[in-house]
This record gives structure tokens, sequence and C-alpha cells, in this order.
């Protein structure tokens, strides 16, 4: 996948902020926040604490929904997935 994109888990938020955060000073202009599942509210805190905490230059250029066909133990699931591009004004 892209080199400039933070996969989102079960980890503390601030730790993925921070990740963006190391993005965005290394020179990257866009990054992108993926998350699959439950972790999907945790990605949005994440690009809305990068935007209005840290980083008021950085905007949202574009949001991507999708859902993924995950091979479990009880079989085929659907998980459904996020993708948030943030971009430096």
């Amino acid at each position: 996948m892209a080199e400039n994109s933070v996969f989102v888990g079960n980890k503390p938020v601030m730790n993925y902020v921070l990740a963006v955060l190391t993005q965005f000073n290394s020179g990257a202009t866009e990054v992108s926040i993926k998350a699959r599942g439950r972790a999907i509210s945790r990605a949005v805190d994440v690009a809305e604490i990068v935007r209005k905490r840290f980083l008021p230059d950085v905007e949202v250029k574009d949001i991507k929904i999708s859902t993924e066909q995950i091979e479990g133990e009880q079989g085929a699931a659907n998980v459904s997935a996020i993708e948030i591009t943030l971009a430096k004004k």
C-alpha cells in the first residue's frame, strides 16, 4: 500500500495521532488513515484530533468507505472499512 498510511487498530488514539504527525513532519503532503470494523470510530477520532489540536492547516481531502469480505473461523464475514485522506492546504 501507500507509504504514507496509518493503519488504526486497538492501540490508544494518541499513538495513531503521533504516527500521523510524524508522517507530516517528515515531509508528507498527504496521509491516509485506514481502519476496519470497530476501529473506524477510532480512525475518525485520530483525524479530528490531528486537525483540531495539532495541525489546523490540514484538511480532510477524501473519505472512502467500503466493505471487505474476511474469512474467519465461522466462514466469510463482511467488515466495513474506511480510508480518510488528510492533506495540507
